[in-house]
């Protein structure tokens, strides 16, 4: 008994190299903007936006901030890219009252 794949957002490779393209970031640098460049190998951007692998959530999230969209405008097939990036969109979340557990485990 095998599990269906799960499903995956057909035109994110595409946004993620748009938001790079539009920040005029090499692969190198976006992965040092992203803050992931001593977790993970610039080579792992390129995966991204190729479609060859799925960016993990806390990468997807980065991405959404630098840009300054909604991570749903990321992810969600049938919502565009603003035209003009970065966006407008400011993220002031609550902060936690106490720290969450850090798991400094290399993210492949």
């Amino acid at each position: 008994m095998g599990q269906k794949a799960r499903m995956k957002p057909e035109c994110l490779p595409e946004k993620l190299l748009r938001i790079r393209n539009a920040l005029g970031l090499s692969q190198t640098d976006m992965l040092r903007r992203l803050g992931f460049d001593e977790v993970m190998d610039y080579k792992r951007i390129s995966q991204f936006e190729l479609g060859n692998t799925e960016a993990p959530l806390p990468v997807l999230l980065q991405y959404s901030r630098i840009a300054g969209i909604h991570l749903e405008d990321l992810v969600d097939d049938e919502l565009d890219l603003p035209d003009k990036l970065p966006g407008t969109v400011r993220y002031l979340g609550r902060k936690r009252r106490t720290a969450p557990v850090k798991n400094q485990k290399r993210i492949r």
